[in-house]
């Protein structure tokens, strides 16, 4: 028998106020508002407090919102010491679902009621960051950097990770870099954490399911990919040659195309002009490598395959963090640091149904392709039968 609807796509599962793609116009919303705006006009505090409550604050309110994000930036120093007891080497992935799983034991998880559960998205949207940058120092035998409270989100994550204040220009293009990433509608990991909220397992959980799928090189391990490829490929003049290789051999490239957008998604246009002025700063190669590599991938994919073919947000956000001094290994949990603010938003809507009712649980259906006997299935024979 024939599947269809492989991997769910194209099949509406729930309704949603947080976020919605055009693909065919390549337009991404939050809340109703597009996500151009909100790089040009927004900080990344001001789009969390917009994906948890429905609308824009005004000055008080986000006032009000900064203050709890900053007051909840500090972890548990028990916390930290424990991070001292894992191996240097370990996947920062696995150690941050593991710290943001282990939220629920440090702190109350009355998820009852809608009011408490936007202080828990606010101490998971708040602690990541520090989760994140406190296990880079404890892994490269560096004192801890605590949170410095007269920084933005964005400014005080490149802090703590480094000891060093950003200047202003590399504050908001990674400040810009978290406002693109923060929600994309039922992507894997949101509809990871929102499959587990639907049992009503509490935020923490869910969260931390939601890192598990995003941990996956296919999810938001692709930006890490990417990297090595550019790394692989070197110089400029390298691409074309590695490019038809690459699709010769039918071999995927990269961050380019995506399963939802039919033309140029919207984030990667922002983070393009974001790499290519880092790169002007840096002098770095990158961006003329990763420019390289997305048009001859688009004039190799319509020659070879006659079709069309657009860069995704991971192409050249890979440059970005690069550039940034990052290490690899943290492109996804920077990932996490703002996609957070988006499954906290969903873990909400889909345990109080804002949007219009639905199943309590997720339980989708799968076709049996396994073995057949008959309708009385097959016979069971002792293990003394059995050749």
């Amino acid at each position: 028998m024939e599947t269809k609807n492989i991997g769910l796509r194209g099949i509406e599962v729930a309704d949603t106020r947080i976020s919605n793609i055009d693909g065919e116009k390549g337009k991404l919303i939050y809340r109703g508002f597009d996500i151009l705006d909100l790089t040009k006009y927004s900080t990344f505090e001001e789009t969390a407090y917009l994906l948890l409550y429905d609308d824009l604050p005004t000055k008080s309110q986000l006032d009000e919102f900064n203050a709890k994000l900053i007051e909840a930036r500090f972890i548990p120093k028990q916390m930290q010491k424990n991070m001292g007891n894992w191996r240097k080497d370990a996947d920062p992935m696995d150690m941050l679902q593991a710290f943001v799983s282990a939220l629920a034991g440090y702190y109350d998880e009355e998820f009852s009621n809608k009011e408490a559960s936007y202080d828990k998205a606010i101490n998971l949207i708040a602690k990541v960051p520090t989760i994140i940058a406190s296990w880079h120092r404890i892994r490269n035998g560096l004192e801890i950097v605590d949170p410095d409270s007269s920084l933005s989100h964005a400014a005080n994550f490149l802090y703590m990770m480094t000891g060093e204040k950003p200047d202003p220009e590399v504050e908001k293009i990674f400040d810009v870099c978290l406002i693109l990433h923060a929600d994309h509608t039922f992507n894997a990991s949101t509809f990871t954490a929102r499959q587990v909220a639907s049992t009503r397992a509490h935020m923490y959980s869910a969260a931390s399911a939601a890192i598990g799928a995003l941990s996956g090189e296919l999810h938001g391990g692709a930006n890490t990919e990417v990297m090595k490829m550019l790394l692989e490929i070197d110089e400029v003049e390298k691409v074309d040659a590695w490019i038809k290789e690459k699709m010769k051999n039918n071999e995927r490239i990269m961050g380019m195309g995506h399963a939802v957008y039919k033309t140029y998604d919207p984030r990667a246009q922002v983070l393009k002009e974001l790499s290519r002025k880092l790169a002007e700063k840096t002098k770095d190669p990158w961006f003329d490598i990763t420019e390289k590599v997305e048009t001859v991938t688009i004039s190799e994919m319509k020659s070879q395959k006659g079709r069309d073919i657009y860069p995704n947000v991971d192409l050249y956000s890979a440059s970005i963090y690069y550039m940034l001094k990052i290490p690899m290994d943290l492109n996804t949990p920077i990932f996490a640091i703002s996609r957070v603010a988006g499954w906290s938003a969903h873990i909400i809507e889909e345990k109080f149904a804002e949007a219009a009712p639905k199943p309590a649980l997720y339980r989708p259906k799968a076709v049996y392709v396994g073995k057949y006997c008959g309708p009385q299935g097959c016979e069971y024979k002792t293990l003394d039968l059995r050749k």
